[in-house]
């Protein structure tokens, strides 16, 4: 077996990325452990596990239209990756309501997501 190399958790993230603005649900879920740990950026709140997420997103995206793009990656000391991305969010009438930068904070679990975090960018 090849080694897939330092950046392979950045590639896999970034796909994720991709994934999320076409609005891949099955491959997105296919990406996270079971018991994901994801938070609700919408109402607030965590979501625990894939159903829950991916009903989130269907939910999330027949009231708004986000398209979130990563800037930047970096490797916490805990081993997480923090992943800086640049946020547009529209209504479904295609009016700008944001437009901000804010950091992602994963913990992979045998290459899968297995939790995410936002932070606010000061």
């Amino acid at each position: 077996m090849t080694d897939p190399g330092p950046d392979a958790p950045q590639t896999r993230l970034a796909s994720l990325y991709a994934a999320f603005n076409e609005r891949d649900v099955p491959g997105l879920l296919a990406a996270m452990t079971p018991d994901v740990s994801w938070p609700n950026g919408w109402a607030g709140g965590v979501l625990h596990g894939r159903a829950e997420v991916g009903d989130y997103w269907r939910r999330q995206w027949a009231e708004i239209d986000p398209t979130v793009t990563p800037t930047g990656f970096a490797v916490e000391p805990d081993g997480r990756i923090a992943v800086t991305v640049h946020q547009i969010v529209r209504d479904r009438a295609g009016s700008e309501l944001a437009n901000h930068t804010v950091t992602h904070v994963y913990r992979l679990a045998g290459g899968l997501v297995a939790e995410m975090e936002i932070r606010e960018r000061s």
